[in-house]
């Protein structure tokens, strides 16, 4: 598949990285895990730049926030103990659906995000962290909203640059707040037809303080179903709530036919989709349902 590569780097820096990035003129490609690089193929690639050896495999936890270096794996994500006590470990929940567990020790945190897949499964439930991006090129290191970074990237304004890590700030966490991850693939190591992740948190009388869902497979990348979330603040969390919720997101999301569904599916299964995260969430929250 690769059988056009000159040349294989493995750095010991991220600026000894870029380097190479920067002199492969195009022609380079980072890897780490490779599980998605050799499934897009390698047409054009003559350099391969390995950054497993960069320093950017750790989980943090740092004053009010996590961050998370883009080499680490979903294995680790997934047996991480902080992450799992986060948020109702929806990170380490959506990272155990990546695929066969060869492919979870392989696969890495900053592979699915640089790949800016709509069906990349760790992308939702970042999103509903309000997830952010550290990127370095040869000017710096800036942080980018993930959202912005994945449109970037999925654009291709990216390309000399190097996903370094993935930080999000503490979520809130207590009896009143609730979390979901959910997705439906054609198998349960296959790709998502459709993921659903949600965040809700109430108040003592059973009204929606805040709420954060996203979407991934029904979009061009990984979105955030913004009007869903505004129709549900100050509300009574009941099943009329999360009927009028799901049906604001089944309006929101924009999917495609392809060989593994069709849109009609892929937004009939949003809905559905949603609206048992959104219960999850809610009975977690207060069990007011």
């Amino acid at each position: 598949m690769f059988d056009q590569v000159e040349a294989f780097y493995r750095p010991a820096t991220v600026p000894e990285a870029l380097r190479l990035l920067q002199r492969g003129k195009g022609k380079a490609r980072i890897v780490a895990g490779g599980t998605d690089v050799v499934v897009a193929g390698g047409n054009g690639v003559r350099v391969l730049i390995d950054i497993t050896r960069a320093g950017l495999s750790y989980i943090r936890r740092k004053p009010g926030a996590f961050a998370i270096g883009a080499t680490t794996t979903m294995a680790e994500i997934e047996e991480s103990e902080p992450l799992r006590k986060a948020a109702g470990g929806i990170l380490s929940r959506a990272a155990a659906t990546c695929g066969s567990v060869s492919v979870r020790n392989l696969a890495t945190l900053g592979g699915n995000m640089a790949n800016a897949s709509s069906a990349a499964d760790m992308a939702t439930p970042l999103l509903v962290l309000e997830a952010s991006a550290l990127i370095a090129n040869s000017r710096g290191r800036r942080a980018l909203p993930l959202a912005d970074y994945l449109r970037c990237t999925s654009a291709g304004h990216l390309s000399n640059a190097i996903l370094v890590e993935v930080a999000f700030p503490a979520p809130p966490g207590g009896k009143h707040c609730g979390w979901s991850f959910q997705k439906l693939g054609r198998t349960a190591v296959d790709i998502s037809l459709v993921s659903v992740a949600a965040g809700v948190q109430l108040d003592t009388k059973g009204r929606v303080k805040w709420a954060r869902i996203a979407l991934g497979s029904v979009a061009p990348t990984a979105m955030r179903a913004v009007a869903a979330e505004q129709c549900m603040v100050g509300r009574i969390a009941d099943r009329a709530l999360i009927a009028d919720a799901a049906a604001e997101i089944a309006s929101a999301v924009r999917p495609i036919s392809d060989v593994r569904a069709s849109a009609d599916y892929r937004r009939e299964m949003s809905e559905v989709l949603g609206r048992r995260a959104l219960e999850e969430c809610i009975i977690q929250a207060g069990d007011f349902l």
